[in-house]
């Protein structure tokens, strides 16, 4: 079982490679999530807050939301890096990004899977190939899922959906609202899919994902119905796909939980920018 196909197949985390090359100079980022791979050479991070990191052997940087942070460079040798920014989704209501640390730090002689996709991530990043950014966007888009898998599996995430997903039991219950969020989902139904009594479950779910099974089902459905409608399906249309019986029924829980009726969310797509 796929415990992470419906989570990717509604809002795919993709990544866009900005920088492939020999930096020597003090840089701040701060706007997006990154994905950051030291190659050679050295750097220190430095974050506010928190004390500098010197990073000298290769490295994969994983900043899953946007968080100020530089890097400064002590040597003339500078340090060869790719980086790209990254999007989870979380703008549009999809859950990995819930409970990732801030910064996941993986020294690739320690994580031997991450090596293959890293190697060919340098080989395009430091060529001059035709389709080069085109190869490194979508090398990052797969080591972006290699990361959180191995976030996930290594018990990194204590809360939220992916630590949800890294329980055996509970994951059961959410792959099944994930993969069929339009089904009428009781909690028994839900408590039966994850072979625990009703009362167990629903406490063991709250503590594990921080929330409800009824309310992590609703607000799933609301991120499906998103998407949906940005994609110019009819608020009739949507609302059946994602459960309700009715538009308006489908509405009133969109307005309370997104903050604007469902129409205005293709109002917002056509509007010039």
């Amino acid at each position: 079982m796929d415990h992470f196909a419906a989570l990717f197949a509604h809002v795919t985390p993709t990544a866009r490679t900005f920088f492939a090359g020999n930096l020597c100079e003090t840089t701040q980022f701060a706007e997006f999530g990154y994905l950051h791979l030291l190659k050679g050479g050295a750097l220190t991070l430095t974050q506010s807050g928190t004390a500098d990191i010197a990073v000298s052997e290769p490295t994969l940087l994983f900043f899953p939301r946007p968080r100020a942070h530089g890097f400064t460079i002590g040597s003339q040798r500078g340090a060869d890096l790719v980086c790209a920014t990254i999007d989870l989704g979380s703008d549009r209501g999809n859950p990995i990004s819930q409970g990732l640390p801030d910064l996941v730090m993986l020294p690739l002689d320690s994580h031997p899977t991450l090596k293959p996709a890293c190697e060919l991530l340098v080989t395009e990043g430091f060529a001059d190939s035709d389709g080069r950014q085109a190869a490194l966007d979508r090398l990052f888009d797969y080591l972006l899922i290699l990361v959180v898998r191995h976030v996930v599996a290594s018990g990194l995430v204590r809360s939220g959906v992916l630590a949800g997903l890294a329980d055996p039991r509970l994951a059961k219950a959410l792959t099944a609202m994930h993969e069929e969020p339009a089904k009428p989902w009781s909690l028994g139904d839900l408590a039966d899919a994850a072979g625990m009594s009703r009362t167990r479950f629903a406490a063991h779910f709250r503590d594990v994902v921080g929330t409800t099974p009824i309310d992590h089902l609703t607000n799933w459905r609301m991120t499906l119905a998103r998407g949906l409608l940005a994609a110019g399906k009819p608020v009739k249309s949507v609302a059946s796909q994602v459960g309700y019986d009715s538009a308006a029924a489908f509405s009133r829980v969109f307005a309370r939980l997104i903050g604007h009726a469902p129409r205005d969310v293709g109002a917002n797509r056509d509007r010039p920018g």
